[in-house]
């Protein structure tokens, strides 16, 4: 289903699982090439050392560069479903503060992609996104490993159903 950068931003904002553990979208940039997205610190997601709890950085990381591509290519009427596969989570310095992660595309990215999808109908990629503290410290690097397949005409897209 085609959404506008927007109507995604508000879609998850309130998904449960994102807003109970604080996780807000600030923005999906033209394109769906980037995100922005804050975990602001508080009761709900901070641990017993007082700071954010890795469940709610590792929730914040997850969804949105399968997202990204997902609405990437529901433009081009491109159908695929994604996740997901993996992902490695480093801990770098402990999080006391609210957090900002930045997702990025390139062009170059978006056309690998689909020319896999093209090709062997398959893509599997890891990309990498940072947590970053109020004083610009990064706290947290994530990788995390998309997988996509394209689907046949006759086959149901994911997140059809909204």
């Amino acid at each position: 289903m085609k959404l506008s950068e927007n109507a995604v931003k508000w879609l998850m904002r309130f998904y449960p699982p994102l807003f109970f553990n604080r996780i807000w979208v600030k923005n999906f940039g033209k394109d769906f090439l980037t995100a922005e997205v804050k975990i602001s610190k508080s009761f709900l997601n901070r641990n017993y050392n007082g700071t954010i709890f890795g469940g709610t950085i590792f929730s914040a990381a997850d969804p949105f560069y399968s997202i990204m591509f997902w609405q990437i290519f529901a433009k081009k009427d491109i159908k695929i479903i994604g996740w997901l596969k993996s992902a490695h989570i480093q801990y770098k310095k402990p999080s006391k503060t609210s957090l900002t992660l930045k997702f990025s595309l390139t062009e170059e990215d978006v056309a690998e992609a689909e020319h896999a999808l093209n090709t062997i109908g398959k893509f599997v990629k890891a990309y990498p996104v940072e947590a970053i503290n109020k004083n610009g410290e990064v706290c947290v690097v994530v990788s995390t490993e998309v997988y996509m397949r394209k689907l046949s005409k006759d086959q149901k897209q994911a997140g059809t159903n909204f």
